[in-house]
C-alpha cells in the first residue's frame, strides 16, 4: 500500500480543503477532476500549487478499479455532492442529469465498490450529514443513509463524517445551507445563553477549512472509525 490519498470530490470546498491539508502534511494526493469539466486548466493549475496530482480517471467502475488497484491508495475521500440548482444548469444545458440519486449516491457507490476492489483495501472516508438516519431512503439524507449502510457492509476500514451546516467561500453558493447556518448557530447560541454546551457544540455550522482538515486527519488516523459527528469533526479539523 502506497501513501497516497485519493480524493474523490476535490474540486468542491471540503474536498479541496481536504487536499490542502493533506498536502500540509506532506501526504501525496490524487485529486480527482472529472475528465469533461470545462475548467480542466484552472483545475490543474490550483492543484499544481499545492503539489498535488490531478486525477481525470472516467466515471466509469472498471476505469476507477483499475485506477485505484495501480494507486493503491491508503485511503480515499468521497466528498462528491451535487446541488438542486446545479442540477437544473445542467439541465438547460443540455448535459447529463445531476442529481442526488445519480452524483451524490451514484458516483459515490461507483467509487466504493471500486476501493473494494482494490488490493491496497483503503480507508474510505465519507462525507455524509446531520441528521442521517438508518433507513431513510428518499432526497438528501436518504442517499447518505443508503452509502452509510453499503460502507458499512463493504468490508473496507471506513469512516462516515456527518458535518452539520457548512459555511465559507464555495465556487457555487448554497442560500439554503448559508441561511440555515446563520439561523441554527443563533438559536444554538440563545438556547445557550451564550454559554458553550455539548449540544451546542455538535450542531454549530463549521466552515469548510474546518471540515477538510477533518477529513485529512481521519483519512491519516488508523483507529478511527464509524459514524464521526459534528462536534467531533471540529476537534479534528482544529476549531
Amino acid at each position: 500500500m502506497s501513501g497516497v490519498v485519493f480524493v474523490a470530490g476535490a474540486t468542491g470546498h471540503s474536498g479541496r480543503e481536504a487536499v490542502r491539508a493533506l498536502r500540509e502534511r506532506g501526504v501525496a494526493v490524487h485529486a480527482h477532476v472529472r475528465p469533461d469539466s470545462s475548467r480542466l486548466a484552472e483545475w490543474r493549475s490550483r492543484f499544481e500549487a499545492m503539489h498535488a496530482t490531478m486525477d481525470t480517471t472516467p466515471w466509469e467502475e472498471e476505469a476507477l478499479r483499475a485506477c485505484l488497484a495501480a494507486l493503491a491508495p491508503r485511503a480515499v475521500i468521497g466528498a462528491l455532492g451535487t446541488t438542486r440548482r446545479r442540477g437544473a444548469m445542467a439541465q438547460r444545458r443540455g448535459e447529463a442529469a445531476e442529481t442526488y440519486e445519480t452524483v451524490d449516491y451514484g458516483l459515490t457507490a461507483m467509487l466504493l465498490r471500486a476501493a473494494a476492489g482494490a488490493p491496497s483495501r483503503p480507508r474510505f472516508v465519507y462525507v455524509s450529514s446531520m441528521g442521517v438516519k438508518a433507513g431513510q431512503t428518499r432526497g438528501y439524507l436518504g442517499v447518505r443513509a443508503r452509502i452509510e449502510a453499503e460502507l458499512a457492509a463493504s468490508g473496507l476500514p471506513w469512516v462516515s463524517a456527518r458535518p452539520s451546516f457548512i459555511v465559507g467561500e464555495r465556487d457555487a453558493h448554497r442560500w439554503s445551507e448559508s441561511v440555515g447556518a446563520t439561523l441554527g448557530d443563533a438559536v444554538l447560541s440563545a438556547l445557550s445563553l451564550g454559554r458553550p454546551s455539548a449540544f451546542g457544540e455538535r450542531y454549530r455550522s463549521q466552515t469548510g477549512e474546518v471540515l477538510g482538515r477533518a477529513l485529512a486527519d481521519l483519512a491519516l488516523d488508523p483507529d478511527a472509525h464509524g459514524i464521526v459527528r459534528s462536534d467531533e469533526l471540529r476537534r479534528r479539523g482544529g476549531a
